[in-house]
């Protein structure tokens, strides 16, 4: 039927474009690939320029209120757009649509947008449009089910980085967290799925492959594949060809000392692991329902550059939690001292609908942003310390593009996830070069090109 109704409006979408916008984390940034290709495979072509658009779209996130709001003021903004021309589609999908208050906010204060659909229907995106294209009215789908091991087909924003799903949802329940309530409960794909998938990658010539699921550690966990995440990883590990890979994102209740010893035994896995911490302090985890301590914690932690010398530690902290005390919150610059981060994510606590932190009081804002300021007072000297270490060093770097303020100088990363600036010429974008890193700054390592 899908393939009658291409045909049917082949030539409506000739010299049509699209403009994607995509909103939150990796997984989102995956989405937004997946729907590319669909949207190319009908006829579009992409331009970054919003206004020349046939076909617009918002992929969004509702971890943190700030992308939320966002996003109503991005679609508001399409109003006039759309009424100068009618003929152009307005979509909005993603987390946001899976539930019912935000999808409510676009449903009834939108009408400008004609197509909402959620994380899971992704693949029925074609259907919508013709849908839409027939009656000229709002299609909204927002289901539960999807095909989650079939082979992936997607438009990379590039030729040598590529995410590969290999679970959705989670089955945390994080108090503050929307996770399960948008992506739905943890499921894995089929591990020789995601084999053949790298597989196929590699064969195309993508360098840097990333595991993508909310938890990878609990890849596995409530399947019958006889495989747990390390065995995964040290499969995907002995594809030939693979260069790089990297996963996230790991939660510390479930990483092994397996999945360490594959970190460590494999050259071609990344050495830099991204742990969220979240809070120092054992009562603040304890209503985050995080399922560790802070002592569990920084045993991982430890464990990891113990086993791994100069692997990179990086981490999420949310300040300003409900019932976080002063003592609480010493307690977590405590343990940013005592695991010395190479970076970190750090965000004020914003209550999200339908998580039970919502029904938490919330602490004073002037409260929750001196604790902010003071936390990062702690992190970006160490940030420093961290990345200046790595003066005189020769680094393997595969630079990914061109720097925005200097087009004669590239930006790319060492395997332990560095920002490296170096001048070099554009044709190197792709490449893994060696550069003599030569200064730092509390975000940045920058050198020179070392003669291949």
């Amino acid at each position: 039927m899908q393939n009658l109704q291409k045909e049917k409006y082949k030539d409506y979408f000739e010299g049509k474009k699209y403009n994607i916008t995509t909103f939150g984390c990796q997984m989102n940034e995956h989405d937004s690939e997946r729907i590319s290709y669909i949207l190319e495979d009908l006829g579009y072509t992409y331009t970054s320029n919003r206004e020349d658009a046939d076909f617009i779209l918002f992929n969004t996130c509702l971890v943190r209120e700030n992308a939320e709001l966002k996003l109503y003021g991005q679609v508001s903004s399409l109003k006039k757009l759309k009424k100068e021309n009618p003929e152009k589609i307005i979509a909005v999908s993603g987390c946001m649509m899976q539930t019912t208050t935000a999808r409510g906010v676009i449903i009834d204060k939108h009408p400008e947008v004609d197509i909402i659909f959620g994380t899971k229907n992704i693949n029925s995106l074609a259907d919508l449009i013709f849908r839409y294209l027939e009656t000229n009215e709002r299609v909204i789908d927002i289901s539960t089910d999807d095909v989650k091991d079939d082979f992936e087909k997607y438009n990379s924003t590039n030729d040598f980085q590529a995410y590969v799903n290999i679970m959705r949802g989670c089955d945390n329940y994080c108090t503050y967290c929307i996770v399960p309530e948008s992506r739905g409960r943890e499921e894995s794909r089929r591990p020789y799925t995601i084999i053949e998938e790298v597989e196929y990658l590699v064969d195309q010539g993508f360098k840097e492959i990333t595991l993508l699921g909310q938890n990878v550690n609990s890849y596995g966990n409530k399947a019958n594949y006889d495989f747990t995440f390390p065995e995964l990883l040290a499969r995907v590990a002995k594809i030939p060809g693979v260069e790089r890979i990297r996963f996230t994102s790991s939660h510390p209740k479930d990483l092994s000392d397996e999945l360490i010893d594959v970190i460590r035994d494999n050259d071609n896995v990344c050495n830099y692991f991204h742990l969220p911490m979240q809070s120092g302090s054992n009562s603040v985890l304890k209503k985050m329902n995080r399922h560790y301590t802070i002592e569990k914690y920084l045993e991982r932690a430890n464990k990891l550059k113990e086993e791994i010398p100069g692997i990179a530690l990086s981490t999420d902290i949310i300040v300003g939690f409900p019932t976080e005390t002063e003592e609480d919150f010493q307690k977590t610059l405590q343990a940013c001292r005592k695991v010395g981060f190479d970076s970190a994510f750090t965000f004020k606590y914003s209550p999200r609908p339908k998580t039970v932190a919502a029904t938490y009081p919330i602490i004073d804002d002037k409260i929750v942003q001196d604790r902010f300021q003071r936390l990062l007072d702690e992190l970006y000297p160490t940030f420093n310390e961290k990345n200046k270490e790595y003066i005189g060093r020769i680094v393997d770097v595969l630079l990914e593009s061109e720097s925005k303020n200097d087009s004669s100088v590239l930006t790319g990363r060492t395997d332990t996830f560095k920002l490296v600036h170096v001048k070099a010429p554009k044709e190197l974008i792709g490449e893994i070069v060696k550069v003599k890193i030569t200064d730092n700054t509390s975000f940045t390592i920058s050198g020179d090109l070392v003669n291949q």
